[in-house]
């Protein structure tokens, strides 16, 4: 089977593999697709915690980006984990010289276990520099909150607060519907002209870690291969609701969800 497309991810590693770099290889990888990586920093933790976080150098993670583009061009970027707004300048610079439309945007800001993973100032220069790079954001509701100062405890505050993200540059804005206490799983789709809402059926299980690094890696492979941005929001929601259902149940916290849920293996290993 040879891949569909090449995907650059810039984002953090996950020691325990759920989340960060190891969940966006797996689920590119799983869908069919080309994975590169920058890394921006190297966690160590587990099911239940963040530990340690240690940064990797600007510099060195313009050098991921310039040096591996150079020798294989993505067809798309996923940006995930960013911890300083020197980190971000130095991704602007890279992105920009790549000349690349299709760049999703993961705003991560807070870890499961409750850890923020950003500073106040990246923030600010997340919101007015790199926001309008991105031809998607796909912010979770506590995130949404941290960017836009708008409390949300509804489907109409999300609307309210996606239109607040499209007013500050962004494009095209999924808000992922997780974190409120409803029956079913609601995600957002806003842009300047539409609203669409996406439902999915909500699983009762604490094995949710690396959703949204998962969500926003399963839309950019579609949006690589040429699928319309709604319907890669679609097949990306789809992908996850089914990694969360099958999930392996592995550690004692939040545990990760099954990447291989899309692989059926047609040989026989004797």
């Amino acid at each position: 089977m040879k891949p569909k497309s090449k995907i650059l991810i810039i984002a953090g590693s996950d020691s325990s593999g759920g989340a960060g770099i190891q969940a966006d290889i797996k689920t590119i990888t799983a869908l069919g697709s080309y994975a590169m990586t920058a890394i921006t920093a190297v966690t160590a933790q587990n099911t239940q915690g963040l530990k340690s976080i240690v940064p990797i150098k600007p510099k060195e993670i313009s050098n991921q980006i310039i040096f591996t583009s150079k020798d294989i061009k993505p067809d798309a970027v996923k940006i995930g984990m960013l911890h300083s707004s020197e980190v971000i300048k130095s991704i602007v610079k890279s992105i920009d010289k790549l000349k690349i439309k299709k760049i999703v945007l993961d705003p991560v800001m807070v870890a499961k276990s409750g850890t923020k993973l950003i500073d106040d100032k990246a923030i600010n220069f997340l919101k007015t520099k790199l926001i309008k790079k991105a031809i998607l954001i796909t912010p979770n509701i506590p995130e949404t909150e941290i960017l836009t100062k708008i409390p949300i405890e509804n489907k109409s505050d999300m609307i309210c607060a996606a239109k607040k993200l499209i007013g500050l540059g962004a494009k095209n804005v999924l808000i992922k519907g997780g974190h409120l206490k409803s029956k079913m799983v609601e995600d957002i789709l806003v842009n300047k002209s539409e609203i669409k809402v996406f439902k999915s059926r909500r699983y009762n299980t604490k094995h949710t870690h690396g959703t949204g690094c998962t969500l926003s890696s399963a839309i950019t492979t579609f949006l690589s291969c040429g699928k319309p941005l709604k319907k890669s929001c679609e097949l990306g929601i789809k992908y996850v609701n089914s990694a969360i259902k099958t999930n392996p149940k592995y550690g004692k916290g939040h545990g990760p969800i099954n990447h291989l849920n899309t692989m059926k293996m047609n040989k026989e290993f004797k």
